[in-house]
């Protein structure tokens, strides 16, 4: 009997506790569905606002219009607009550049430049080669030249019996981009910078002899890509660096976006070669670039990647596949965290300094701009008025007035951060 009666108590107790379980999930999905009924009018009423700024906008009676917008925290989408139409991206398509490269590397990756030598240090004289290798840093200036300078001062040396020679076998010998306009002001590729400029040996020569260094030349020597081969010339082995000077990825990075830096952008693209194959090439970095967008889930052959910085004219992406290297990178956090610090802040700084201020978008949008002739361009992240985090990507095309482009970017902006 009491066996029985135990029984009947157990089921009882079993079955309160369902419908108390059953009550707590029923107040759950309650909420949740309050939850989602809020986000869904408020994504309503987004798509309203935008359609109607679309449908109002003058200036798309004659340009082209690429819009997307994914809702980051609820990994959803948003808007879209002709999103999938191929799309010269002008500068943001160093966004594909700077996320190819966090994703290959990382953040901690440094840029490095290095005076070696080849022969012997007798007493304080060098009888030998002083061998200059270059890695592409854009970022290398005077006070680095004066530092490389002093190490060899420091190192004992006063008198070179031998040539200086230039390392530039890091990259190909092109100095242009494909698809670069001959009478833009475009950046030099060469592998061995300073100040931006082809100019390091002479410089460094002129220095050393300012400072008392004796250098009886036998000449001087280039060591490109395709014009030396390393491993028969007497340099195929050289001893320890004198002096190496090194440019964090995040320096570098930085420049390239806050300020749409075009040589620094080129550099960038330059090292995700080097994942390929040494030395770096062109066509290598577009391969590394075109294995990502693979990874991602598109089709390499759609698009067109011609250089790092989008000075080209052969550059063709869509709003999407920015949308998709926004998500790439917002998902990963080793890409993140140095991503989203280096993007232009609205209102603030960089070439976002003077836009959408006194608008919601006011430090709310962090974006790459992007500006060529007929084309104005702007992605990134931003932070809608429920908190959640957006990634967008806004191609105006045919346009014939930049400021016409950026006026309408800056109110797509306003509406997706709640104005």
């Amino acid at each position: 009997m009491k066996k029985y009666i135990f029984s009947i108590v157990m089921l009882l107790s079993a079955t309160i506790l369902r419908a108390q379980s059953n009550s707590q999930f029923t107040i759950h999905d309650s909420q949740l569905s309050t939850v989602n009924c809020q986000l869904s009018t408020l994504n309503s009423q987004l798509s309203t606002k935008l359609d109607s700024l679309i449908r109002e906008a003058s200036l798309l009676e004659t340009t082209q219009l690429g819009l997307m917008v994914w809702d980051l925290t609820a990994d959803s989408v948003l808007y879209t607009y002709n999103h999938r139409q191929r799309m010269r991206p002008a500068s943001t398509m160093k966004l594909l550049t700077a996320i190819t490269m966090l994703d290959l590397y990382g953040g901690n990756y440094q840029f490095t430049t290095e005076v070696r030598y080849k022969g012997e240090i007798v007493g304080r004289t060098l009888v030998g080669d002083l061998i200059c290798v270059g890695c592409m840093d854009p970022s290398f200036d005077n006070g680095d030249m004066n530092y490389l300078v002093d190490r060899i001062r420091v190192a004992g040396i006063d008198t070179i019996c031998g040539r200086i020679v230039a390392d530039k076998s890091m990259k190909d010998t092109l100095l242009l981009g494909q698809g670069w306009c001959w009478d833009d002001d475009n950046p030099c590729l060469s592998a061995l910078l300073l100040n931006r400029k082809d100019n390091f040996v002479n410089r460094l020569t002129t220095l050393l002899t300012d400072v008392g260094v004796v250098i009886i030349e036998h000449g001087t020597l280039n060591i490109e890509h395709g014009t030396w081969n390393m491993e028969n010339s007497q340099l195929s082995t050289v001893n320890s660096p004198l002096s190496t000077v090194h440019s964090p990825l995040n320096e570098i990075l930085t420049r390239m976006m806050k300020q749409s830096d075009n040589l620094y952008a080129e550099s960038i693209f330059y090292h995700t070669a080097l994942s390929i194959a040494r030395p770096a090439t062109q066509k290598n970095a577009r391969t590394a670039v075109r294995q990502l967008i693979q990874r991602l889930g598109f089709d390499p052959a759609q698009y067109t990647v011609a250089d790092g910085s989008g000075l080209s004219l052969y550059n063709y992406l869509s709003p999407e596949l920015l949308t998709a290297f926004l998500r790439h990178a917002w998902r990963n956090e080793s890409i993140r965290r140095h991503l989203e610090p280096s993007l232009p802040i609205a209102g603030i700084d960089g070439t976002l300094k003077d836009r959408m201020k006194n608008t919601a978008a006011h430090r709310n949008v962090r974006a790459k701009t992007g500006t060529l002739t007929g084309i104005s361009s702007l992605a990134g992240y931003a932070t809608a008025a429920n908190g959640h985090q957006l990634a967008f990507a806004i191609i105006n095309q045919g346009i014939v007035k930049a400021k016409d482009g950026k006026a309408f970017q800056d109110k797509v902006c306003a509406l997706l951060c709640g104005e």
